[in-house]
């Protein structure tokens, strides 16, 4: 019985098959397909640390954050094989789309479009597992292989020395504000809106820490409850 092109595509990636794998894109081949293992293409090519085939998939718009049924992600599968080319690859892939996020968001609220939130996620519930926070469709918001990206961000934050205000606004998983805190900084902000995670920060004893004020509520309900900072980061589900 011949193959569907998908299932070559799988095959491809995890042979690290780039011609192949270009040939099968070039005719429409759908590079976010699920196969009967529940993996995409870029989850073999990932896990077999085919940094090529990982590139050219992931320019095809393939999913970077999508989960297998064990709850992996290509990334997740680069780093447990220790394929650090193919690694780098997706957390650049993850920059880039914080970038993009960012940049809509900004957009969204200065035209006034949107709530800049997601009044859909803070009404929707989370569950959380030991690397991975997911929304109520399963799909990850955030994963611990990231957390390279969230220390980048508050490196550029907080800069070298200590001191200093700083806000975040959504906590997530709280990989940047564990980040922030090695900063030693005198305040140390952070805004979540979802019922969940606020309770989740809670019991994880972030209201006990002396330098961190936090504040429920969607960003723009609380304005009066800030101040000036000397750095922000709009992270939501970070």
């Amino acid at each position: 019985m011949e193959k569907e092109p998908e299932e070559l595509l799988c095959e491809a990636a995890a042979a690290g098959d780039s011609a192949r794998i270009q040939d099968l894109l070039a005719a429409g081949t759908d590079p976010s397909y699920f196969d009967s293992q529940g993996m995409t293409p870029l989850m073999h090519a990932a896990r077999h640390g085919r940094a090529d085939a990982v590139l050219r998939l992931l320019a095809a718009g393939a999913p970077w954050n999508a989960l297998s049924p064990s709850g992996l992600s290509a990334g997740d599968l680069a780093m447990e094989h220790s394929h650090q080319d193919a690694f780098d690859a997706l957390l650049n892939a993850a920059i880039q789309a914080e970038l993009v996020l960012g940049t809509i968001a900004r957009a969204d609220r200065k035209n006034g479009d949107g709530d800049g939130g997601g009044s859909n996620y803070v009404e929707e519930r989370v569950a959380f597992s030991e690397d991975k926070l997911m929304d109520s469709e399963s799909k990850a918001v955030m994963m611990a292989w990231e957390r390279p990206l969230m220390e980048a961000h508050a490196r550029a934050i907080c800069g070298s020395g200590g001191g200093g205000r700083v806000l975040n606004i959504g906590f997530g998983m709280g990989l940047v504000d564990e980040a922030i805190q090695r900063y030693k900084l005198l305040e140390h902000t952070i805004v979540e809106a979802h019922p969940e995670v606020y309770d989740r920060m809670l019991r994880l004893g972030w209201g006990e820490k002396g330098n961190v004020k936090i504040v429920f509520g969607r960003w723009q309900d609380v304005l009066p409850q800030l101040g000036s900072y000397d750095g922000r980061i709009y992270s939501l589900s970070i």
